[in-house]
């Protein structure tokens, strides 16, 4: 273990972050550079050698958090990375997108503040960049066999590279012009600038991964030509279709789904455009939807200079401490959360469903009119009198996805079969009902977190790789029906 008494001598600490003030003013990353590391030791030393590391259940992917908590208390970081990298392939995307289910898992966290796995893991692999520890895994022989990867987040990349590193010729097809899925277009350059996602695909270039952009499968390229091309086809495309708002109202201009918002303000930073199509710059600005994808549209919303940003849960407000019965530890509670984007200002609103969009002659919106709401038998139910409208010149619809896109014709051309929530079916191998076609991530898995992405790409390879060569080594942390630890 690392120190006996670390966490008795040392309390909780986390990275610093710029002064509000200072960073939305720019699109880099929220944390001040270079803060963890001087305090990362202390802090991997609180990690207690508990015997039984709940924070491996917490994590879908497996990670060995004590072993390289005691790597980075004793700052051999070269072994510390290595161990990050035997469960994970991504640690400087989990280190900084993940909501850190290990930590909800933490034994320490039963009366104290947990471990600060996150940022210990995300300081091993900055330090192992800096050093360069990260170097190509190149095959010693190639298989022979094909296989092609549909899509290009974070589990079409963890099937591509560990197919890659086990000898298979592996292309990733990508319908965006950039590879990187949602990690490339859907999260903010404030949470994980661009930079963490070009040189991991360096890496897998290197491995001999090939990337094919601007090609949406089902559409420029029919499905079943594809399967003829491929001894294996992997479908990591994701739960793309979002959750729409049926009121009058909806077609006003001004509406829009969070994902068509915050690409475009991406691809300002990529240099695409000089300034976002959609821009909250004066305006005033709404979010519905309380998640991380609204806290998403609320940071570039306060950088693009809007002049007020409201954000709207149906939900009533989440406690701030883990309820003793209701969520109990080890099991991932739902707490208040203030993310950086919410110390940068703006007004939350909680229990409030909208109820219609009021527009001017143009056809531009302008009012939200909502209501209260309360739960009655178990349903949400309108609280009468509570009535009211707030001033809305740009709204983002940030509730979700419902499932895997029907509309590109891939489900329909490859013959595949949906379970009861839409979700692409697949078997214990994450082979689907058409042989040689194989499901991972959000697609099959139904809309989930970063880890869960890598760790279904990881298994999925497991079962790509039985199936072209008969038995694999690969590791496979997770069956498809596992689900996080939750009451």
């Amino acid at each position: 273990m690392a120190d006996p008494k670390g966490f008795l001598n040392h309390g909780r600490e986390l990275a610093k972050s710029r002064p509000v003030e200072e960073r939305v003013r720019d699109w880099n990353e929220v944390y001040v550079p270079g803060s963890l590391l001087p305090i990362i030791s202390k802090q991997a030393s609180r990690c207690m050698d508990c015997g039984i590391p709940f924070c491996h259940n917490g994590c879908p992917l497996g990670n060995l958090i004590p072993e390289w908590n005691d790597y980075a208390y004793r700052e051999d970081w070269a072994a510390a990375q290595e161990r990050l990298h035997a469960t994970n392939n991504f640690p400087e995307f989990t280190g900084r997108l993940c909501p850190a289910p290990c930590e909800s898992a933490c034994v320490l966290g039963i009366n104290q503040p947990p471990v600060t796995i996150k940022n210990v893991e995300v300081s091993i692999i900055d330090k192992a960049w800096e050093t360069g520890d990260v170097a190509p895994q190149i095959p010693e022989r190639l298989s022979g066999k094909t296989v092609a990867v549909i899509g290009s987040g974070p589990a079409g990349l963890a099937a591509a590279q560990q197919l890659t590193r086990a000898g298979h010729t592996v292309a990733v097809y990508e319908r965006a012009d950039r590879i990187g899925g949602l990690l490339r277009y859907g999260i903010p350059e404030f949470k994980m600038e661009k930079r963490h996602i070009n040189r991991r695909i360096e890496q897998m270039r290197a491995e001999g991964t090939r990337f094919r952009t601007g090609i949406e499968i089902g559409r420029d390229l029919k499905a079943t030509d594809l399967k003829k091309r491929y001894d294996a086809v992997v479908l990591a495309v994701g739960a793309t279709m979002a959750r729409d708002l049926p009121v009058p109202g909806r077609e006003l201009k001004g509406v829009y789904q969070a994902m068509e918002y915050l690409p475009l303000a991406n691809k300002v930073q990529e240099g695409d455009f000089v300034a976002p199509p959609i821009s909250a710059e004066g305006k005033h600005v709404v979010v519905i939807g309380g998640g991380d994808t609204g806290a998403d549209c609320v940071g570039t919303a306060h950088r693009q200079g809007a002049a007020s940003v409201t954000q709207l849960e149906i939900m009533p407000r989440p406690g701030d401490e883990r309820h003793p019965t209701s969520q109990p530890w080890p099991t991932f509670p739902m707490l208040y959360k203030v993310t950086s984007a919410h110390e940068e200002g703006g007004e939350r609103v909680y229990s409030v469903s909208t109820t219609h969009f009021e527009g001017d002659e143009d056809g531009n919106v302008q009012w939200l009119h909502l209501t209260e709401v309360e739960f009655i038998d178990g349903k949400l139910t309108p609280k009468p009198g509570t009535e009211r409208k707030i001033p809305a010149q740009l709204v983002t619809l940030a509730m979700g996805f419902t499932g895997t896109d029907r509309e590109n014709g891939l489900v329909e051309q490859f013959g595949l079969e949906l379970d009861e929530r839409g979700n692409i079916a697949r078997d214990d191998d994450y082979q689907t009902n058409v042989p040689g076609v194989f499901v991972a991530g959000d697609a099959g898995r139904g809309q989930s977190l970063i880890v869960w992405a890598i760790a279904e790409g990881r298994s999925a390879a497991r079962g790509v790789d039985r199936a072209l060569t008969g038995a694999s080594e690969l590791p496979a942390p997770i069956r498809p029906t596992d689900r996080a630890l939750m009451v």
